[in-house]
């Protein structure tokens, strides 16, 4: 697990700049959710609304929405694929993605249609995260001096 100033990142995961995760599952689906510094910067999430199974997503195209008491947003697909299943257990405790982004958090599982090629567009590591990361921050920190 890289820890980055303060923020965990595990090994496994491919990111994607919109602050979404990727993990390959041992059954070949596609786990989905949303990194440390995401749930810190957003606040309590209090809101999601999922996609449905078997509905297609494409990468970079809105798949759902999350909202916390300070921000509403989308969340923005990473890769293409089929929905193959939603964390219901969010649509009664959302703040399972806060508690635990990288595990009960997650948010859907997707059937990657084109993973070889999408898995190039997304970061991998911390060589490829902590510059991207340290732009997020120094980004979420002018913001809030506004």
């Amino acid at each position: 697990m890289a820890n980055i100033q303060g923020h965990e990142f595990p090994d496994d995961l491919y990111h994607h700049a919109d602050h979404a995760w990727v993990r390959i599952e041992p059954d070949g689906l596609a786990a989905i959710g949303m990194n440390a510094f995401f749930t810190k910067e957003a606040g309590d999430i209090v809101y999601v609304d999922l996609p449905f199974e078997g509905d297609q997503i494409s990468a970079g195209e809105v798949c759902g929405k999350l909202q916390s008491a300070k921000w509403i947003g989308k969340l923005i697909a990473p890769i293409s694929g089929e929905i193959a299943a939603v964390n219901e257990r969010l649509e009664s405790d959302s703040s399972l993605i806060n508690q635990s982004p990288y595990g009960d958090g997650w948010i859907i599982r997707v059937r990657p249609s084109d993973w070889e090629s999408e898995k190039d567009a997304l970061m991998h590591g911390v060589e490829a995260i902590t510059p991207w990361l340290e732009k997020e921050i120094a980004r979420a920190e002018a913001e809030k001096k506004q």
